[in-house]
């Protein structure tokens, strides 16, 4: 049995949907993070898939090149990301998204 594009979108549906639920059910801000990080590779997944699957006989890195741009940016994002949180546990002993509000005193 040889997988097709099919599957190689299911799986990417799969984990978009688990990052999804993460993101908007948590509250702990790392795991919400890590949600992202899981959307981030479910479209990366899809990308290269539709690059390989849409075009097979000619040699177009496309797909490839836009994973590597988004790996690219997940990588900033969770730099980031984690500095503010390391931020607001500093200020406030806490990662709860609910207690994060800085602009309250």
């Amino acid at each position: 049995m040889s997988l097709g594009l099919e599957h190689y979108l299911i799986l990417s549906a799969i984990l978009f949907s688990i990052g999804l639920y993460g993101a908007l059910a948590k509250r702990n801000a790392v795991v919400v993070l890590m949600c992202i990080e899981i959307m981030l590779n479910a479209v990366n997944i899809a990308m290269v898939a539709f690059s390989r699957y849409l075009v097979p006989d000619v040699v177009v890195l496309t797909g490839h090149v836009f994973a590597i741009f988004i790996m690219t940016v997940a990588a900033a994002e969770a730099a980031v990301g984690l500095a503010i949180i390391i931020t607001i546990y500093r200020n406030r002993h806490t990662v709860d998204i609910e207690q994060a509000d800085l602009m309250q005193g």
